[in-house]
């Protein structure tokens, strides 16, 4: 059977780059951790949480103000995950209502730089995409 252009033959084909080998090392294993973290930090909701941390302290209700169609619950696990991952961390004050503050841990501010570049990227690219995306939406229609 013939590949198709663009495909890999296996991991030891000797066309590939040690790039392209690292690339296929990372997501094609199950259970990869790279893959299991790629996956988590780079979800829209997790990655509007750790901007918004990145500027300061919040509170949950000012997190589900903040951020624009979140759920009660999808930020509520969301944040359990940031936390777990160790890129968050809750501090529960002992008052009368219970306040619960977020703010980033030490390795949750090494990502607010890597985050904020590609919010830039597609800041200063968002013009080429639409144009892009109407050029193949008016031929993927004609063909």
């Amino acid at each position: 059977m013939d590949v198709e252009e663009g495909t890999l033959n296996s991991p030891t084909d000797p066309g590939l780059t040690a790039c392209d080998m690292d690339i296929y090392q990372w997501d094609a294993r199950e259970g990869c951790e790279v893959r299991q973290i790629l996956d988590r930090i780079a979800d829209k909701w997790s990655l509007l949480v750790i901007s918004l941390l990145g500027r300061r302290r919040l509170r949950f209700m000012e997190l589900l103000r903040e951020i624009d169609g979140v759920s009660q619950r999808m930020l509520t696990t969301t944040l359990r995950h940031l936390e777990r991952d160790g890129l968050i961390a809750r501090t529960v004050h002992p008052v009368v209502p219970p306040r619960v503050d977020y703010e980033l841990t030490d390795l949750g501010c090494t990502l607010l730089d890597t985050i904020q570049t590609l919010v830039r990227w597609t800041e200063d690219n968002q013009l080429k995409i639409a144009a892009a995306r109407a050029r193949y939406d008016a031929t993927a229609t004609v063909g």
